[in-house]
């Protein structure tokens, strides 16, 4: 196909504000499918991320392709939680324009700025599609005017303040240029049709073939597949090509394969020409960032520029009596070659060796724990610390990151946030009642006093707040906080926990297990009512005896336990502990099991 009927487009949105639901509508109305394939009775169709269907988000960025009239449009579906930022940036990389979602009731939320800023910098031309008009509580017009305010503050040229602006109501897959005709629309022809007219065709260099590989896939039939944006030139099956890494070295190589998007599926070709997005194979060595050209002009494109990680946590071999026990691969060798697979594709996250650790750094909480699930779920086992926040010296000077805090809810629970927030150190920049019962606090505060604030404002709001961070500056380093969290139960023997045990437990706190579950000496078991940690045996049983009392026969009745998300956990810990993960368990455990050795430590 031409270049010039190829329109390459990102699709950027906060988390929830209705991409995925608009790429869905896209595809099934503009024959991406057949009327008896699957795909049509499906939702969430590009989130096939058994991760991104139970949270509801997007954490891989997709390409998928649409006919529309005599034009190729390329969708490159992208994260909209700033945890994954290095999605967001290295597709970017293949658009030429983008869709910004905003949801009418919402409107631009971190997130939104944070994507938005990554687009307008990089030059895109932005379509933005109010969505979600149809809520009970949509506030249109206040929602257009602060995107407009943010395209006031993001914008590094003039000509991105006009910006073409159409509505929808995505679950329905209508849109349409004008407010009132939303409702009589049945289609999403608007926003096809302003692509094609309001995005550019691909941007093409002069001489010959040349791509950055932006991103990486793997089969066990044609090995490493690289996709990219040809920048310029053309490429044909069974090429000789370069691959520039980043030590600048060159590596010959050979095209084996040329496929480019048709819906859902990559139809094989011979020859692609440039401004075309292409999944190619034969280049085994590649990795993200780096440039395939043509041997008469082997030089490198830019590199692809990620944002520094701002968290970092550590994991190794599981230690605790139960390890090898419920994993496929527990030892630090298998863990160590998986995590060097993950920094292949997962380019915003890095990794360091100290002693038996390894120190993974990525954007957020999020970002960290979507890679642990991962791991568990392929089968892995290992132990994590505490997540920390990463610091570094500027003029001396030790800096920590600061974010921008955005917290919405009901009225009623207005004290508790400025109570939790004070104790937090957080400083309050914004206060806003909307007058509909709900009111938004905008805060800065350090990273690292962010850490566990998620699960105590859900709890003590009745799951009702909803929070928004985005990474804003990095500034001097400030004081830890102190303890904020309750003390521990620790099983002080081990063996499988009985209703007894656990009787007793619940009248010192609130308890984690259920009876029958196997413990070790030093598991955490329970929460302490009090500040100080406590040891109790929770596999204590009662002893038998010949007496009978009035109450011997009354069934004890126990308090159901509390069970944690992983992101709750990683929030629970504390520096003398450690989460054990597996694929069948998360445990809390002391790093030294035994009270002696935690007595000895506490004493040097």
């Amino acid at each position: 196909m031409n270049s010039q009927n190829i329109r390459n487009i990102a699709v950027i949105a906060h988390v929830d504000h209705g991409k995925t639901t608009l790429v869905d509508f896209m595809l099934k109305q503009f024959n991406a499918f057949r009327e008896n394939e699957a795909e049509m009775q499906q939702t969430t169709i590009l989130d096939s991320n058994p991760l991104e269907r139970e949270r509801g988000i997007t954490i891989l960025a997709k390409n998928t392709a649409i006919n529309y009239k005599d034009y190729k449009i390329n969708i490159i579906d992208t994260p909209g939680h700033a945890d994954f930022s290095g999605e967001v940036e290295r597709t970017l990389n293949m658009a030429d324009g983008a869709l910004l979602i905003i949801d009418a009731l919402e409107g631009p939320m971190p997130q939104t700025k944070f994507v938005l800023k990554k687009a307008l910098e990089m030059g895109l031309k932005v379509i933005v599609i109010i969505n979600k008009i149809d809520k009970r509580l949509a506030d249109i017009k206040k929602s257009f005017e602060k995107t407009n305010d943010l395209f006031l503050e993001l914008a590094t040229d003039s000509d991105q303040l006009n910006f073409p602006v159409l509505y929808a109501i995505g679950r329905e897959g209508k849109a349409a240029e004008k407010l009132e005709d939303v409702q009589t629309s049945t289609t999403l022809d608007a926003i096809m049709q302003t692509i094609v007219d309001y995005v550019p065709a691909p941007r093409i260099n002069d001489g010959p073939f040349k791509m950055l590989a932006t991103a990486l896939d793997f089969d066990t039939h044609k090995g490493k597949h690289v996709i990219g944006k040809i920048r310029s030139g053309s490429l044909e099956k069974g090429q000789a090509v370069v691959l520039i890494n980043s030590k600048n070295e060159k590596i010959g190589a050979r095209i084996e394969n040329i496929f480019i998007n048709r819906g859902l599926k990559k139809d094989e070709i011979e020859k692609v020409m440039a401004g075309e997005i292409v999944d190619i194979t034969g280049i085994d060595g590649a990795a993200i960032g780096d440039t395939i050209a043509d041997p008469s002009n082997p030089v490198a494109l830019p590199r692809i520029s990620i944002e520094e990680p701002t968290i970092k946590i550590a994991i190794f071999a599981n230690t605790s009596p139960f390890a090898g026990k419920e994993g496929k691969f527990s030892n630090s060798r298998q863990v160590y070659e998986r995590l060097l697979k993950e920094l292949e594709t997962n380019i915003s996250m890095k990794l360091e060796m100290y002693d038996d650790k390894f120190i993974i750094s990525g954007r957020g909480e999020l970002h960290l724990s979507v890679l642990i699930e991962t791991l568990r779920r392929e089968g892995y086992e290992f132990q994590v610390e505490k997540p920390e926040v990463i610091t570094k010296i500027v003029n001396g000077v030790e800096m920590e990151p600061v974010e921008d805090l955005i917290i919405d809810v009901p009225d009623e629970f207005q004290g508790i946030v400025s109570r939790e927030l004070g104790e937090r150190r957080g400083q309050m920049t914004n206060m806003n009642a909307d007058g509909k019962g709900n009111t938004r606090f905008e805060y800065k505060i350090p990273s690292k006093n962010l850490l566990g604030l998620r699960n105590v404002l859900l709890t003590n709001t009745k799951g009702t707040a909803v929070i928004n961070t985005m990474f804003d500056k990095y500034e001097p380093l400030t004081p830890a906080l102190p303890k904020i969290r309750n003390g521990v139960l620790i099983a002080s023997e081990p063996g499988k926990a009985l209703t007894f045990g656990l009787e007793n437990a619940q009248g010192r706190g609130i308890t984690f297990i259920d009876p029958g579950t196997p413990v070790y000496e030093g598991m955490i078991v329970g929460l302490n009512s009090r500040g100080d940690d406590i040891e109790i045996n929770v596999a204590k049983g009662k002893k038998m005896s010949n007496m009978r009392s009035s109450t011997s026969d009354i069934a004890i009745a126990l308090t159901p336990p509390l069970k944690m998300s992983l992101e709750q956990y990683l929030d629970f810990l504390e520096d003398d502990e450690l989460l054990e993960v597996t694929p069948k368990n998360l445990r809390l455990r002391k790093k030294l099991l035994t009270k002696l050795d935690r007595v000895r430590s506490a004493r040097v």
